[in-house]
Parts: C-alpha cells; structure tokens; sequence
C-alpha cells in the first residue's frame, strides 16, 4: 500500500513539472518586427539595399520612400527629413495595373525642397489614379525616386527607374539634378516631361526633354515687366543664390529687362549653400540704398528667413518672388502673416474657382491634408498631356522606350494641351521642349493667393 501510494505521489509531481514547463514557462517566439513594425517605413523585415528600388512591390512604391531609396550610391542612409513634406493621409497601394506605361521620375523626396518633390509625386499619382480608373486605354504605373535635390543622385535614381523599365519619364522635380537626368534620357532614348526644372540647359540640345513650366528666363523677363508695367518700384533690390542655376538664370534676365523697363537696381546681393541662414549683410543693403521693392528669385526656405529677418529688423518694402516661393504659405514652423502682401509669378492659383481646378484641389486636400502648389499642378497635367499624347499616337505598353520616344516627339510638337496650368488658348511646345505658357501675377492676401490681373 505504502508503495502505491508513494508511486502515485511520484506521478503527480511529475505531471506539475510538465505542467509548469510548458504552461507558464514555454518560451514565446522573438519578435522580429515582421508583424507590428511592417507597415512603418524604415523597419521592414529585411534589410534594404540600393538595389532594393529597382523592383517595385506594386506600382505606388514611390508613395512613401523606403530605407535606400534617399541614398542610392549604398552608403548608410538617414532616416528621412520630412520636415517639409506634405503627409499623405492615405496610405492604401493600389493593387498593380495591367498593360500599363511604365512613368517614373527623380525629385527631393527628403531634405530641404521635399515640398517639391513631394508635391510633384502627390500631384502625378491623383492623375495616374483618375486616369485609371477612367475609361481611357492608357494606363500609367507610376515610380517616383527620391534624389534629395542632388544631381549625382539623381542619375542614380534615374538609373534604377531604368533598370525597373521606364519607358517614359517626368524627368526631375528641380533645375541641377534635372540637368544631369535630362542628359541620361537623351542618350537612352526615353522620353521626359519635367513639370517644374526650369532651366534653359535641362532642354538645351535634348530633341526628347520637353518642360511644363516656364523657362528661368521668362520668369526674369516677366517679373521686371511686371513690376514696370504696374509701376510696384522704381528702387529694387535683388538678392539670390549664386550656386543655384534656378536663382542666376533668373536673376540674370531681370537685370536686362529691368533696365529696358528703367528700373533702377539700386541693391545687388549673394548667398550660398554656406552662408543660407543669416541675410543681416543683404538686407541693410537694400535698406540703406532705400530699395522700396525686393525681388527675391529663389526657393521658398531662404525667402522664409529673409522675410523674418527684415522684419525682425523693421524693414518693410514690397517683395516680389518667383514660383519656387509656392508652397511658402504650408511650410512647417512658418508664420505666414510675413508673407503678406508677397507678390510672385506661378501658373496655378489653388484658390481659382474654375471646375478642375477647384476638383483637383479637393481631391488633393483629401488625400494630403493641405493645398497642392504649382508643382502638384504641373505634374498633374504632365500625366495627362502624356495620356493624350499616347491616345493619339496609338502607342501600347508593350512597345520599347525608343519607340515611345519617336511617338512623343512627334506628338508634343503637334498638339495643343488643355490643363490646370496654362491659359485658356491652351499650351503647345516646339521643338527645343519648351511650353508656350505665361505667369500669372499672384499677391499673398489674408493667407491665399490672389491673382493680381
């Protein structure tokens, strides 16, 4: 009996080291982040390489950059700056498109122009969106690159949207690294539209790099036009970026035809890359010779500054900017009551009441929870001046770049475009790649832009 029951003991504190084991003391699997951190950019399960980019997922890829895609030369990338960029509130990726153009371009993503960048890959994907789910037979999938406003990545990027097959592209958001790309789709024989580089040498010599905006020497030639013919200043003053081809191109045309307007310069002043952050030197200069007109031909974050510090200083004469002042109003940390009664150049007014201006706007605060600048608007009606022109060219997506590329020549020297930019005879292009299009005078007033015509 004694034995029994002592076998019986035995048993039962064998069954409640089992049960211990195995119920409270079973070791749970280690979190790899596959589940909680896989829908966050920067954390997916494997690691990304510079490579990683050039075979997209799906189509909206571009929609958010991963790990690599900043820094596509295969060093360490940065988590990315987006202390500018617009936030997309919807973050759903469309499933992939059938027998669709490959459409891919370079923009500053990151970094210090990533309004732009962003902007310009909000606005394309809205149209590529509409376009497919439109009746239309063209359909777009559609890779944005991030370049960080940097020439030498831009050819990268450009690069892996080749390797990915692009057969068409919208070139670069920005003037310098627009310049480096447009050279590499002139030797590959793939077509580009830029929506916003503006330089003379991104179409210069290229019979297949054709641009959306108006040239930096129209909107030089315009603005001083413009302030003579509205008699805005009779003393100006000038200050831009001497290591920017966008700032010098500008500001190199104003000078002749504010001469030709008997404007009187009476303020000629620089900055750089290095010296971008204290404007005191420039600003008493245009100050002490009684400049009553500032004009600014830059990007909206140094014109941020400029603004504050006159201010600060107590100065107060009208200032008049260019289109890479459109966005200044949604910059993050900006007070926008500076920018009160700045007036500028740029194509598209978000406020127009027009019926696709006004829809397209919508759609965009919708999505991004802000108001879409010219950039958006250009690259919006790149993607659609392409749809018309494909239409019309009967290309297919099973057609080579090269052969795209002839369709679109031709195309785009023939036909007339009806966008969100532009007048209302429409836009055409000639055979340099440059657009018949104007600015529109535009003044800041209680926090939205006004047309001034």
């Amino acid at each position: 009996m004694k034995k029994k029951l002592l076998c019986v003991l035995l048993a039962l504190s064998m069954l409640f080291v089992l049960a211990a084991c195995n119920g409270g003391g079973a070791p749970e699997p280690a979190d790899d982040g596959t589940d909680t951190e896989a829908n966050t950019p920067g954390n997916s399960a494997e690691p990304a390489t510079p490579d990683d980019s050039a075979t997209p997922a799906t189509p909206d890829d571009s929609a958010a950059p991963e790990d690599g895609q900043a820094e596509l030369s295969g060093e360490t990338t940065p988590e990315p700056d987006t202390t500018h960029a617009p936030t997309p509130t919807n973050n759903t990726t469309p499933a992939p498109v059938e027998d669709a153009f490959k459409l891919g371009g370079t923009g500053p993503l990151t970094g210090g122009a990533a309004i732009y960048g962003n902007a310009a890959k909000n606005g394309a994907q809205i149209a590529v969106d509409e376009i497919n789910a439109s009746d239309s037979a063209v359909k777009f999938e559609l890779r944005y690159e991030d370049d960080a406003h940097d020439a030498e990545k831009a050819v990268n990027a450009y690069n892996s949207l080749k390797d990915w097959g692009m057969q068409i592209s919208l070139g670069s958001v920005t003037s310098k690294p627009a310049e480096a790309t447009s050279a590499e789709s002139f030797a590959d024989s793939i077509f580009s539209l830029t929506p916003s580089a503006s330089s003379p040498a991104t179409i210069a010599g290229k019979d297949n790099v054709f641009q959306m905006c108006f040239t930096d020497p129209n909107q030089g030639t315009a603005s001083a036009e413009y302030i003579g013919t509205q008699n805005l200043g009779s003393r100006i003053a000038v200050i831009w970026k001497s290591d920017d081809v966008y700032s010098k191109g500008i500001r190199d045309t104003f000078l002749e035809e504010a001469d030709a307007q008997g404007l009187q310069v009476v303020s000629d002043t620089t900055f750089s890359d290095g010296n971008a952050t204290d404007f005191s030197v420039q600003l008493n200069d245009a100050k002490n010779n009684e400049a009553d007109l500032v004009f600014l031909p830059m990007y909206y974050e140094p014109a941020s500054l400029i603004l504050a510090q006159a201010s600060a200083m107590g100065y107060a004469p009208k200032w008049f900017g260019v289109d890479g002042m459109d966005g200044i109003l949604t910059m993050q940390g900006f007070d926008a009551s500076l920018a009160e009664g700045v007036m500028l150049l740029t194509p598209f007014n978000a406020d127009s009441t027009d019926e696709k201006t006004a829809a397209f706007v919508a759609e965009y605060e919708k999505r991004f929870g802000e108001k879409p600048n010219q950039f958006a608007a250009d690259a919006y009606d790149c993607v659609y001046a392409y749809c018309q022109a494909l239409t019309a060219a009967n290309a297919t997506s099973d057609m080579d770049a090269a052969t795209i590329n002839g369709l679109m020549k031709e195309q785009f020297t023939t036909m007339t475009f009806y966008g969100l930019t532009g007048t209302e005879s429409g836009l055409t292009w000639d055979a340099s790649g440059a657009v018949s299009k104007s600015p529109k005078g535009m003044v800041i007033t209680n926090g939205a832009y006004v047309g001034m015509d």
